[in-house]
């Protein structure tokens, strides 16, 4: 049995969701340079870095770049991208999400951040719980994508707690598989049928509890799964 002593929290999806604002700015790109994005085909950049996910646009559009061309385009969406971010007020955290990292808080569990974004801080910020934090480990901070572990390891050696006493809240199949190749255990943000591998899996923190939590005492740590992340 091992005693969960901090929680690492996924960004967008677990605690707010920008998920909007990525496909404006990214569906804002693709219409200048001559196609449509779709809502679908945006579903499908969920939990992928920046240049992973413009490689992806252009192949849909049937676009070749150079990479300082790359470059540019991705710097542009991002500039649209903060300009909407910028806007954000703390009505966008989703429910529930600031009550349970604060509880978690209270008992002495310690937070940490762990997401690719690399505008994290100015997330947090805008929604006002940037101090609810001790640690963010954000795209700034980490070279490798999920399902590598890094940006979770990262969290935890700032943390100063071991990987096996960490949980980490996560509504993608990749942060879920990150997790578990850091040999933590993972609460999955969404559906059951979509992430069956996490260990508990509720709709939203505004179902997640210190009881749930505390259950997932009991359940083994397997280290170096090598969880894949399935497309």
């Amino acid at each position: 049995m091992t005693t969960i002593q901090a929680c690492i929290f996924d960004l967008d999806g677990v605690i707010v969701d920008t998920a909007v604002y990525h496909y404006r700015a990214w569906k804002r790109l693709a219409d200048e340079l001559g196609f449509d994005l779709t809502e679908e085909d945006n579903e499908k950049l969920k939990g992928v870095s920046r240049m992973a996910s413009l490689d992806l646009i252009l192949q849909w559009g049937g676009i070749a770049k150079t990479d300082a061309e790359k470059e540019e385009l991705a710097a542009r969406k991002n500039a649209w991208y903060v300009d909407m971010i910028s806007k954000m007020t703390p009505g966008e955290l989703l429910p529930g999400a600031k009550e349970f990292v604060e509880s978690c808080r209270q008992a002495g569990i310690k937070t940490a951040l762990g997401s690719a974004s690399k505008n994290s801080g100015t997330i947090l910020e805008k929604v006002g719980i940037d101090h609810l934090f001790d640690v963010v480990i954000d795209g700034n901070k980490v070279s490798k994508p999920k399902p590598d572990p890094e940006v979770f390891l990262k969290g935890a050696e700032a943390l100063h707690i071991v990987p096996g006493n960490c949980v980490v809240f996560e509504d993608a199949i990749a942060g879920i598989a990150a997790a578990h190749n850091g040999g933590m255990k993972a609460v999955g943000i969404g559906s059951p049928e979509v992430l069956t591998r996490a260990d508990l899996v509720v709709s939203g923190l505004d179902k997640m509890n210190l009881d749930k939590l505390r259950e997932l005492e009991t359940k083994p740590v397997i280290a170096g799964r090598n969880d894949e992340a399935i497309s």
